[in-house]
C-alpha cells in the first residue's frame, strides 16, 4: 500500500468530517451540567442505546483481532465470540433494566458514584478504588483502539505507525471533546450501522468471488488449521477460557452507562433486541472474515494478521467502494476509544474531584475538567499505543478482564441482593483486581496448573467467594435494605 488512493482518502476525510460535525452540534447541549456531557440528560431512544452500547462494545477487536485470532487459530477462535454473545444476552437481559431504575433511584452517573450510593460506603474508599481502576485498565483500553487506528491507517495508506496513531487520536479526542455523551452515542449510532453492513457484506461477496469455501477447507488442511470447534488441540481449558470473556459484560463501564443513560425502562425491551440481531450478525461476519483469509494471506504473524479484514477489501472491492467499507473499520475502532475516554472523564470530573480539588465543582467546571480529561488519558494511551508490538487482541483482553473482575460481581450483587455490605464490596473488588493482576502477571495458570486460564475467571471468581464470605460477617444497615426494596417496587412499576 505504497501510495495513497486519493478516492479513499477522500471518502476518509468525509466521514471524518461528519464525526467532528455531531462532536460541535451537541457542543451546548453537554455544556450545561456535568449529567449533559456525560449521560445526555438520561434521554436515548432505543435504536440509539443498542447501537451505542453494541458498538462501543465490539470495537476494532470485532474487525480487527478476532479475525485475525480465527486465521491463527481456526474454528476453536470462535468460542470468544460464542461467549460473548451468551454474555451479551445475560447482560442486556438482568443488568439493563434494574441498573437504569437504580442508578436514577440513587441519583448516580457514573459507575463509582453506584458503587458508593448503593453500598452506603462512609468511607469513600469503594468510590475512589474502583475509579482508579477505572483509569488504569481504560488506559489500555484506550490504546488497543489506537493500536487498531494506527494499522489501519499504515496499511492503507502507507504511513508510519506512530504517524498513523496520531491521525486518528486527534479525530477521537475532537468530537469527544466537544460534544460529550450525545456526541458519542449519535457518532455510536452511524458507527454501528457501518460496521454490521461492512461486516456482513464483505466476506458474502468475498465468497462469491472466491466460488465457496472450497480453498478455504483446503488451505486449512494443508496448514493443520482446526475446521471444528472441538478440533485438534481444543481442551475444556480452551473452551472454558474463551467462554469465559462473557463474564466481562457485567463490569464493562462503557456499555453499563448506556443502559444508564436510555429514556426509559419500557425502552429496554426493544433495545435489547436490537442489540442481539446486531451481535449475532457481527460475530457471524467475523468468523467468515477470518477463514476466508486463511488460503488468501499466507504467512501473516507479528500482529500482521490483525489486517485481513482490511487486505480482504482492498482484494475483492472496487476503490470507492473500499473506503466506505475501511471507513467503517475506523468507526468500529472511534466507537470503543470515545465511549473509554468519556468514562475516564467522568471518573476525574466526577468521582475524584473532591480528592484532587479539594473542594466540590460547580456543573460548569465539572464540564470543563471532563473536556481536558479526554486530552489527558489520551496522551498517557497514546505512549502506550506508539509501541508497535502491542496487539489489539493482548490489550483488549488483559482490560476486558480487569473490568470483568473488579465490578462484575459487584454489579450483579448490588442489583440482586439484600444483603451485601459496602465491606464486602469493598473487599471483593479488590481481591478480585489483585487475583487477576497477578494470575496474568506470573503466569500462574500456566505453571501450577498447565491450563492457560484466562484471568478473568480466577477473578471473578476470588471477587465472588469474598463477597459472600464477609456477607457472614458485616451486614448492611438497615437503610441499604430498605432503599433496595424501594428499588425493586419501583422496578416492577416501570415493568407494568
Amino acid at each position: 500500500m505504497g501510495s495513497v488512493n486519493p478516492i479513499e482518502l477522500g471518502i476518509f476525510i468525509a466521514y471524518l468530517a461528519v464525526l467532528v460535525f455531531i462532536g460541535l452540534k451537541f457542543y451546548n447541549a453537554s455544556s450545561d451540567s456535568s449529567e449533559g456531557f456525560l449521560l445526555g440528560g438520561r434521554g436515548l431512544g432505543s435504536w440509539v442505546t443498542a447501537f451505542s452500547a453494541q458498538a462501543s462494545d465490539m470495537s476494532g477487536w470485532l474487525l480487527m483481532g478476532l479475525p485475525g485470532a480465527i486465521y491463527l487459530g481456526g474454528v476453536p477462535q470462535l468460542w470468544i465470540g460464542i461467549g460473548l454473545f451468551i454474555g451479551t444476552c445475560v447482560n442486556w437481559k438482568m443488568v439493563s433494566e434494574r441498573l437504569r431504575v437504580y442508578t436514577e433511584e440513587v441519583d448516580a452517573i457514573t459507575l463509582p458514584t453506584f458503587f458508593e450510593k448503593r453500598y452506603k460506603d462512609p468511607t469513600g474508599a469503594l468510590k475512589t478504588i474502583s475509579a482508579l481502576i477505572i483509569l488504569f485498565f481504560f488506559t489500555i483500553y484506550c490504546a488497543s483502539g489506537m493500536v487498531s487506528s494506527g494499522k489501519l491507517f499504515s496499511t492503507m495508506f502507507g504511513i508510519n505507525y506512530n504517524a498513523a496513531v496520531l491521525i486518528g487520536a486527534v479525530v477521537i479526542i475532537s468530537y469527544t471533546f466537544l460534544g460529550g455523551f450525545l456526541a458519542v452515542c449519535w457518532t455510536d449510532l452511524i458507527q454501528g450501522i457501518l460496521m454490521v453492513i461492512a461486516i456482513a457484506v464483505v466476506p458474502t461477496l468475498a465468497i462469491i468471488e472466491m466460488h465457496g469455501l472450497g480453498t478455504t477447507r483446503v488451505a486449512m488442511a494443508s496448514q493443520h488449521i482446526s475446521m471444528s470447534l472441538f478440533g485438534k488441540g481444543v481442551t475444556a481449558a480452551t473452551i472454558i477460557s474463551a467462554v469465559v470473556w462473557g463474564l466481562g459484560y457485567f463490569g464493562q463501564p462503557h456499555i453499563l452507562v448506556r443502559f444508564m443513560g436510555i429514556d426509559s425502562v419500557k425502552d429496554i425491551p426493544k433495545a435489547r433486541k436490537i442489540a442481539i440481531v446486531w451481535c449475532l450478525i457481527s460475530l457471524a461476519g467475523a468468523l467468515l472474515v477470518g477463514l476466508l483469509s486463511i488460503p488468501l494471506f499466507k504467512g501473516l504473524s507479528g500482529g500482521k494478521e490483525e489486517t485481513v479484514f482490511i487486505l480482504m477489501i482492498h482484494r475483492f472491492f472496487p476503490v470507492w467502494i473500499a473506503g466506505v467499507f475501511l471507513a467503517a473499520i475506523m468507526a468500529a475502532i472511534m466507537s470503543t476509544i470515545d465511549s473509554q475516554l468519556l468514562v475516564c472523564s467522568s471518573v476525574l470530573s466526577e468521582d475524584l474531584s473532591r480528592i484532587i480539588f479539594k473542594k466540590e465543582l460547580t456543573d460548569q467546571q465539572a464540564v470543563k475538567v471532563g473536556r481536558w480529561s479526554v486530552i489527558g488519558v489520551s496522551i498517557i494511551a497514546l505512549l502506550i499505543a506508539f509501541n508497535g508490538n502491542s496487539t489489539v487482541m493482548g490489550l483488549v483482553s488483559y482490560s476486558w478482564g480487569g473490568f470483568g473482575a473488579a465490578f462484575g460481581p459487584l454489579v450483579l450483587f448490588g442489583l440482586y441482593s439484600r444483603k451485601t455490605s459496602w465491606q464486602s464490596a469493598l473487599s471483593g473488588m479488590v481481591v478480585g483486581t489483585l487475583v487477576l493482576i497477578v494470575w496474568k502477571a506470573t503466569g500462574l495458570s500456566a505453571t501450577l496448573f498447565g491450563t492457560g486460564i484466562y484471568e478473568i475467571l480466577p477473578g471473578f471468581v476470588a471477587n465472588v467467594v469474598t463477597i459472600l464470605i464477609v456477607n457472614r460477617f458485616k451486614t448492611p444497615e438497615a437503610e441499604v435494605v430498605d432503599e433496595f426494596d424501594e428499588m425493586i417496587a419501583r422496578y416492577e412499576k416501570a415493568r407494568a
